[in-house]
């Protein structure tokens, strides 16, 4: 069965900057439209052009600069907006005027204090201008789930008979749940006339946490268009997350059999250019690109990684372009992840000296959050001279370890006693013991799945 096409919208340059603090200017939004056309969105919103002249030159310069995608300018609904839009737009190659006017009742009487047929008209009368200069015109009725129904599908037929080629629905202050927001688009597909001949859309914010589930009931719906933004910055509690959206119908093709242009090793490289130019990082616990994503502590979810990384990965690191993954020492982690680190840091041990590194690693673990490697150096060390100290049950010479990597193919001989370090010490800067994922020796696996609880 042929999967459906989702456009991809991304808004990152538009309502993501008007999140506080995420404020760019001309090269830095210059700069991230190139990285977004790399990353293969089909709709790059470079801005609002009579906010103020630097945001109009930034829309000209990403619409003089990117060629491939379609490039988006917002105007509100009167001739100031749309005509500064289209100044700033007109040397795309593929431009698109958004227009959009608020609708609800509450925004209709306290902020534009017009009445319902007064919205409707001059909707329709907008969408007819931004149409005599571009044939690519998408119109938003703002705040469109706290809308009356009747009238928001009477004002829809007027713009799509204006001539509207995109018709977004926007959840302007993430009021919807899912199944409403679903039954919504398929309400508006029921009952606008001439809806079969324009591309619906779905603009979800995050105020109540549901902005991408509400955007995917929206495409299950029918929308076909996906507008959202990096690491999912925006308005408020921010926008529907791009990378969450891709991924969803990535990983579960099985429910949201959908495809999109995004190619999803660049999400991780965008998510980071991003938290450069604006100075803001995502929290380490963000879906798919935030710092924890594919980190590992607990000991049973280390050594279940260890084993085959499907046991808590539901996806690679590589697919959305993240290096690897990594297993973080900490008092929830287990022997074999500790042996692999120890292996990295260039020592091997047999078991009983493995079990005397691990308990002293559990103690002082129990106390400061994550272990370092010079803190581990540290307790080798000091076992080390402990085991020296205390004379063997047999004279005689020890045989000499010897150490190798686990990508080296060596193995050490049996009976060996503590290892040599592989190399030269670790630079002054000690980093925080974050494995990169390889493979470890396994001990007796029962045991050890227990002990890492």
């Amino acid at each position: 069965m042929e999967r459906a096409r989702i456009r991809v919208f991304d808004t990152t340059l538009r309502d993501g900057e008007q999140s506080p603090g995420c404020s760019m200017n001309v090269r830095e939004k210059l700069r991230m439209a190139h990285q977004l056309d790399r990353l293969g969105v089909d709709v790059i919103e470079a801005g609002f052009p009579i906010a103020s002249d630097g945001d109009f030159e930034a829309v000209q310069a990403v619409s003089a600069s990117i060629q491939r995608p379609v490039i988006a300018g917002l105007a509100r609904a009167c001739t100031p907006d749309i005509e500064r839009a289209w100044q700033a737009l007109k040397s795309a190659s593929h431009p698109r005027i958004h227009v959009f006017l608020a609708t609800s009742d509450i925004h209709l009487t306290y902020k534009l204090r017009i009445s319902r047929q007064q919205c409707l008209e001059q909707a329709r009368d907008a969408v007819r201008l931004a149409k005599t200069f571009c044939q690519d015109v998408e119109f938003s009725p703002e705040d469109a789930t706290r809308t009356d129904t009747d009238f928001l599908c009477r004002l829809l037929e007027a713009v799509v008979e204006a001539g509207a080629t995109t018709l977004n629905i926007p959840d302007t202050v993430g009021y919807a749940m899912p199944a409403e927001f679903g039954q919504l688009i398929e309400t508006i597909q029921r009952r606008v006339r001439g809806i079969e001949r324009v591309t619906i859309s779905a603009h979800c914010h995050d105020d109540l946490g549901l902005a991408v589930a509400n955007s995917l009931a929206a495409i299950a719906a029918g929308a076909r268009q996906v507008e959202c933004a990096i690491n999912g910055i925006g308005e408020r509690a921010g926008n529907a997350s791009l990378e969450e959206i891709v991924m969803a119908m990535r990983v579960r093709p099985d429910l949201h059999p959908y495809d999109t242009g995004v190619l999803s090793d660049q999400l991780y490289p965008t998510s980071k250019l991003l938290s450069e130019i604006t100075g803001v990082s995502v929290q380490p616990n963000k879906a798919i690109i935030g710092r924890n994503a594919f980190a590992h502590e607990a000991g049973i979810h280390q050594d279940g990684m260890l084993k085959n990384p499907l046991t808590y990965e539901i996806m690679t690191p590589q697919s959305v372009g993240v290096p690897d993954s990594t297993l973080v020492l900490g008092k929830h982690s287990g022997r074999h992840a500790l042996a692999l680190r120890c292996e990295q840091l260039g020592y091997q041990f047999e078991r009983r000296e493995l079990d005397e590194i691990y308990r002293r690693f559990v103690i002082l673990a129990d106390k400061i959050k994550t272990v370092e490697d010079r803190h581990l150096l540290e307790l080798i060390r000091e076992a080390r001279e402990q085991a020296q100290r205390i004379p063997p049950g047999h004279v005689g010479e020890l045989p000499l370890a010897i150490a190798a990597s686990a990508g080296a193919g060596q193995t050490r001989p049996s009976g060996a006693y503590f290892s040599k370090p592989l190399a030269a010490p670790l630079p002054a800067d000690s980093k925080t013991c974050e494995l990169p994922l390889s493979k470890v020796e396994q001990h007796s696996e029962q045991e050890d799945y227990l002990w890492g609880v």
